[in-house]
């Protein structure tokens, strides 16, 4: 378990975070360019001295202020990626590994041979960084920092650098290592997408401030991390199970805790999980099941809260079974429907985002307009 409880102070910069994360599995520190993100996993690396608080990973207290610990950097046995990967151009891929079992403190717990078996990196060891590709360089960053036998891996936004084609090419090997090695993993990222795809906590933060932390499937549906996110990439995350197949239509089925959702055909099996993203700005509503529209997925529900946001819109949540969804609306939509808590209505979802241990694309549509 790591606890996290900080106040840092700079010159024009102000950061407090509270919150708990699990001893295993990622963690990502989610928000905008100057949110505090880095700010924190510097705090836990020892680079910035917080103000105040406490900092501790798996039982052993890297800060407590009021207590007078402070550990000193080579003693926190932290691995830390950064957005460059930062490799010595003068070493092979080999030497560069090397490099980071000379650093290891503690017992072993992942070998050179395995490092090098989970990040598919063999065929490198010979050659040197300029001769890599950005994502070939990022892998090999990750494998170094694991072979210091790390007790929490840091990643500061290490897909940032990248264009999409070589995220998507590195993305399987940190799903590899989050899966078959037993160790935290703080990850910064501004993508939702890479949120979703490999992390199941989230401390999402905005100008210094925390706004919530909690599984992602919760922190990422509340309406109240719109400073995080904005307005038109706020929405809900459904744990789904993958229902049927319909290769005639090439359409695949997922339920989830109240109803079903269809999507383009999804190479996983029936039965497997998998994260639904619905954007607010892709659910419409009509007050009966309207039958002559292309939408497929026409779900009934009951609005359970209407809240006001920003500009001329509005949050209408609604309740499906034991799941929430959330739509926005305009005021002078809410008005002409006059919607109101307990209504019943029909939400029309036009686009859905889904992701899986497994499998992952994007099934939205071209940008739409709130209904």
């Amino acid at each position: 378990m790591i606890e996290i409880d900080i106040r840092i102070e700079r010159s024009s910069f102000r950061l407090e975070s509270a919150f708990v994360a699990p001893g295993a599995g990622v963690t990502a520190l989610f928000g905008r360019s100057g949110a505090g993100k880095t700010t924190i996993i510097q705090a836990v690396a020892g680079v910035v001295r917080p103000a105040a608080g406490r900092i501790v990973v798996d039982g052993e207290t890297y800060f407590d202020l009021e207590r007078g610990i402070d550990l000193p950097i080579e003693a926190r046995r932290v691995g830390y990626v950064f957005q460059d990967s930062r490799l010595f151009p003068h070493f092979s891929v080999e030497k560069n590994l090397r490099y980071g079992e000379r650093r290891a403190r503690g017992t072993p717990f992942v070998g050179f041979a395995q490092v090098v078996d989970l990040l598919g990196i063999g065929h490198l060891l010979k050659r040197r960084p300029h001769t890599l590709s950005g994502g070939e360089r990022q892998r090999v960053a990750i494998g170094r920092a694991l072979l210091a036998q790390p007790r929490i891996l840091l990643m500061d936004e290490p897909l940032a650098a990248l264009d999409e084609a070589r995220k998507l090419d590195i993305l399987p090997y940190i799903e590899r290592l989050r899966d078959e090695m037993r160790l935290p993993v703080f990850y910064v990222s501004h993508s939702i997408d890479e949120v979703l795809r490999l992390s199941d906590h989230v401390v999402a933060l905005a100008d210094g401030r925390q706004v919530a932390a909690g599984p992602v499937s919760e922190v990422m549906s509340r309406p109240d991390i719109l400073p995080v996110v904005g307005r038109f990439d706020l929405g809900t995350i459904l744990d789904c199970v993958v229902a049927r197949h319909d290769p005639d239509y090439g359409l695949s089925t997922l339920s989830f805790a109240g109803g079903e959702l269809r999507v383009p055909l999804v190479d996983v099996k029936p039965g497997a999980p998998m994260r639904a993203r619905v954007r607010s700005r892709d659910v419409a509503l009509a007050l009966a099941r309207p039958e002559d529209v292309s939408v497929t997925n026409r779900i009934p529900a009951q609005v359970s809260d209407i809240r006001r946001i920003e500009g001329p819109y509005t949050d209408v949540e609604l309740a499906i079974g034991a799941s929430c969804l959330h739509a926005m609306v305009t005021l002078e939509s809410v008005e002409r429907l006059r919607l109101a808590v307990g209504m019943e209505v029909w939400a029309l979802v036009k686009s859905v985002a889904v992701d899986s241990r497994a499998a992952s694309f994007s099934a939205a549509d071209s940008p739409s307009a709130p209904a």
